[in-house]
């Protein structure tokens, strides 16, 4: 069956967006409705509240269209727990319940006090599941027409049929207006309109079978529940009649017009239609997942608009993080991610979710720094004595340090003087971490820097090569030149070419040096990092990858947990910048 477009025009969710099953953002008819009221109250005038309080009845009316009614069975509530607690309250004996059920329908009949609650194992309630508890006590059966985790689609009219004279009360929030089922079989109905009805939040309704109303005192009726609610005689007045005895207060307004718009809307498309088209896009969100090597542990058979999946090696909070960085709304459980399209879904959020799905699943492949060679005893061992005759030489105020390149970035195996505070053990400059990253590993003479406490240094260094001119490390001389020390002194110790002033760190420790890069690094992007975008933290990655922080262990854990995001992204951003 084809979908009106005259239905679709009035969406414009944004693409990528799946998550249904737990907002569904509101129709133009549903903004504009509720705009119209709430500009009409501005202007209030003798007869404001009164015209605004129709749309209590426009509301009810299309309630009791969609669900086969007459009004007389159908008050308005802000929310579907609003309704639960309301039949909980007034419900007495044994009531069966899945433990599996969504907390709103969970919680109010654990809190009753007038109830015994028997609850059903978790899992599909089936009528077989509720035969076999069925007990001489039980009064009412309480199940959601669509199960909130895995989409599976309560038969309802078995469930009738199982149940007998008892209550059938379904929360019906996860499929009214997108699933056609018998709901006139339920004795209490409750729905919300902020998901697939696309009300918006504080809209809903609940519907009272006359087996209801005849069996179930409304413990919760306030005053315009009551007969006569406008007269005001100082008197405690009856309940009324039918299901205007369970209202408690008024309804906003600007809320049930919102709810009636959203409800008309749903008859010009009709519920069949919005199904198909929602079956459609689920199917195809299926072949997706299952194309990518995913497992789908939603129902697949008895269905609604939810479609819950898994991937191997892959937990759903890192799925998650993936879909969020590539524009995809899910929402993401401890035991799988849950996808919940809408009629209005396009065939373009599939493609995106596609995409994202593709690259959660391409092989990272995180290009490794070149292999440094392993050091030979003829190159830095036999150096290790030297550096202390050569800081001893070249006199106070000088530090001399020995790097070996293959144990970056703890790479420092030998040392004289302490001018910059470091010991044997401790890292290179963040200088010198950069350019072994880039491979220009060039001798480096008389240079400005400064040390730890802010005095002018004056630096060199000379990379160490083995017989094929590989620098395996490299040697380091520091010196304060102070008010009687000419820089040419230590400049002579060392040949090279000047490469003039440079800011250099001189951390003590590992964690020290990582963390002086990442802060460097996300102030050069200029964004705080709650304000990052993907552009944003992937250029962050950029400079740190030049920067040479990967060289360090574990760094990509650090750095996912500054930028937010999972280690997973951080190798996609390097797969995309390395190429």
């Amino acid at each position: 069956m084809r979908i009106p477009s005259s239905y679709l025009v009035q969406f414009r969710e944004p693409e990528g967006y799946l998550d249904f099953a737990r907002f569904g953002p509101p129709s133009f008819a549903v903004v504009d409705a509720s705009t119209r009221l709430v500009e009409a109250s501005v202007s209030a005038g003798p007869s404001t509240v009164d015209d605004l309080m129709r749309q209590e009845l426009r509301a009810k009316a299309a309630v009791a269209r969609l669900c086969r009614g007459d009004t007389d069975h159908v008050t308005l509530l802000p929310n579907t727990s609003t309704g639960l607690f309301q039949a909980a309250l007034s419900v007495t004996g044994e009531v069966l319940v899945s433990s599996g059920e969504f907390p709103a329908n969970t919680y109010p009949w654990a809190r009753s006090p007038s109830v015994d609650v028997s609850w059903l194992p978790a899992g599909p309630v089936t009528a077989d599941v509720v035969r076999a508890a069925l007990t001489p006590r039980t009064t009412a059966v309480s199940v959601s027409a669509v199960d909130f985790r895995t989409g599976y689609r309560a038969d309802l009219a078995a469930l009738r049929e199982v149940v007998g004279d008892r209550l059938l009360i379904v929360d019906g929030i996860q499929g009214f207006g997108v699933v056609d089922e018998p709901w006139e079989v339920a004795d209490v109905l409750v729905v919300g309109g902020q998901k697939w009805l696309r009300a918006g939040w504080s809209t809903g309704f609940m519907t009272l079978s006359d087996r209801a109303l005849s069996r179930l005192d409304p413990v919760l009726s306030g005053w315009t529940g009551a007969e006569d609610p406008g007269l005001f005689d100082n008197g405690i007045h009856r309940v009324g009649e039918g299901a205007g005895g369970w209202s408690i207060t008024n309804l906003s307004p600007i809320a049930s017009g919102a709810l009636a718009a959203a409800l008309e809307l749903v008859e010009v498309a009709g519920v069949e239609a919005i199904g198909a088209r929602i079956v459609e896009r689920s199917d195809e969100l299926v072949e997706v997942i299952r194309a990518a090597g995913g497992e789908v542990v939603s129902a697949l058979d008895r269905r609604a608009g939810i479609v819950a999946f898994t991937l191997p090696d892959h937990p759903p909070s890192v799925i998650g993080a993936a879909l969020v960085d590539a524009g995809v709304t899910a929402t993401v459980r401890p035991e799988h991610v849950r996808l919940s399209p809408h009629a209005s879904t396009t065939p373009d959020t599939i493609a995106r979710f596609a995409a994202a799905l593709k690259e959660i699943r391409r092989p990272v492949v995180v290009e490794a720094p070149a292999p440094v060679p392993s050091v030979t005893s003829e190159v830095l061992t036999a150096l290790v004595p030297t550096v202390n005759s050569l800081a001893a030489a070249l006199g106070p105020g000088t530090e001399v340090v020995l790097h070996d390149l293959g144990a970056l970035p703890n790479s420092i195996i030998a040392i004289a003087g302490d001018l910059t505070g470091r010991k044997v053990g401790g890292p290179m400059t963040d200088l010198l971490l950069g350019l072994v990253r880039r491979g220009t590993t060039q001798d480096l003479a008389g240079y400005e820097t400064y040390a730890p406490d802010g005095r002018v240094i004056r630096s060199s260094t000379v990379f160490l090569r083995d017989a094929e001119g590989v620098a395996v490390g490299c040697l380091c001389v520091n010196s304060d030149p102070g008010p009687n020390r000419r820089p040419d002194q230590v400049e002579a110790a060392v040949s090279g070419m000047s490469v003039g002033a440079a800011v250099e760190a001189f951390p003590g420790d590992v964690d020290t040096l990582q963390r002086l890069l990442v802060e460097r690094a996300v102030t050069a992007v200029g964004v705080p990092v709650e304000l990052m975008k993907k552009s944003h933290k992937s250029q962050v990655v950029r400079v740190l990858d030049e920067a040479g922080l990967f060289l360090i262990r574990d760094s990509i854990d650090y750095l996912a947990g500054v930028l937010g995001v999972t280690r997973y992204t951080i190798y996609n951003y390097l797969n995309e910048i390395r190429g």
